[in-house]
């Protein structure tokens, strides 16, 4: 049956922010199902019955939307091409396989009854992190105490996850000929924080995601050949580690660089998760080992701890043929269970 779901979704085009025609198939499934849900944009869930305010809430969150396909497909990305045990498609791994596994779960668990409340979300816009995605589902929801992210991450628990901040910086200058000893470049000033980014170290250090990471990604100045540039745009990619706030890492490059600062944004901070938390424990009874993820997830929005676990492999995403392994989710669905079954969130809380 979650197989049969899985190759709905890959034969549904949805990349971000164009999930409609996913969310409808999604939606309608459900139903059939007999299973009550709600939809806010192109977000779903559902909440297990017999809720109860006083007990601990488990959010199982999962994403909808995929990246572009890539050129350099040899199968068409949008037919679900199953040979043996391999399901071929685009999102078939990143994130449909814990997309269905997570709602097989969902399924099983409230077929008798939990020390926790539980809800069942498939968030859009994951990909870009956009404002129709989970920023807008979670004030819809009751109070969260704890999420179990689907990701593609063979199933061991990523127990903390790098933030982003793309910083845009402008440098100024004088114009002038670029034939006398006039004018100011913007780009020697430019060259200055660069040299500085690429070559300072941020004194704080991860065990498990390593140091802050800075790289200027884009530049951009001049006009012609013979005219001294008076302007320089560059562009930085910074990987936040646990050990700052992003509002933290910008004070620090603003008050070592000339540019003007322009953050794009501050809203994709690093996650982590106590290794001490009944969710990380039972990842860890099951023979898994806690790992510092490298890659961006939902979990950057969420106010609450989380934990990354899922079926398949990152370094299949976004990749030309796509795939996921039916074995795999099948034993997420079984791993999951015995995760959660009766698991005693209230110690966390």
């Amino acid at each position: 049956m979650y197989i049969q779901l899985l190759q709905q979704l890959i034969a549904t085009p949805r990349t971000s922010r164009n999930e409609a025609a996913a969310a409808d198939m999604l939606s309608a499934w459900l139903t059939r199902q007999g299973i009550s849900h709600n939809r806010h944009n192109n977000n779903i869930w559902t909440i297990a019955p017999n809720y109860q305010p006083d007990r601990p809430t488990l959010l199982l969150n999962a994403h909808i939307d995929t990246v572009k396909p890539a050129t350099t497909w040899q199968r068409d990305p949008f037919q679900p091409t199953l040979e043996g045990d391999t399901l071929y498609g685009l999102g078939a791994n990143d994130d449909g396989a814990s997309l269905v596994a997570l709602l097989a779960v969902f399924r099983q668990l409230t077929t008798h009854a939990q020390p926790y409340n539980l809800i069942w979300l498939a968030s859009a816009e994951e990909e870009v992190s956009g404002s129709n995605g989970i920023r807008s589902v979670l004030p819809l929801l009751p109070h969260i105490d704890v999420a179990l992210v689907g990701e593609p991450t063979g199933m061991q628990p990523a127990i903390a996850e790098k933030g982003l901040i793309v910083i845009d910086c402008t440098t100024h200058g004088r114009a002038g000929h670029a034939a006398r000893d006039e004018g100011d470049n913007a780009i020697y000033h430019a060259m200055e924080d660069i040299n500085w980014i690429r070559n300072y170290r941020f004194p704080r250090h991860s065990t498990l995601l390593g140091d802050v990471r800075t790289t200027v990604t884009i530049i951009n100045a001049g006009t012609q050949h013979n005219v001294i540039p008076d302007i320089c745009h560059y562009t930085i990619d910074v990987r936040t580690n646990e050990c700052y706030t992003n509002t933290e890492i910008i004070d620090i490059i603003r008050q070592h660089i000339n540019a003007d600062l322009k953050p794009r944004s501050t809203h994709l901070n690093s996650s982590s998760i106590p290794q001490t938390h009944p969710l990380v424990q039972r990842a860890i009874a099951l023979g898994r080992t806690p790992f510092g993820s490298p890659t961006l997830s939902d979990q950057a929005l969420m106010p609450f701890p989380s934990l990354k676990m899922g079926p398949g492999q990152s370094q299949r995403s976004h990749t030309a043929d796509e795939f996921i392994r039916i074995s795999e989710i099948n034993l997420a669905i079984t791993d999951y269970i015995t995760m959660l079954d009766g698991c005693d969130l209230s110690r966390a809380v």
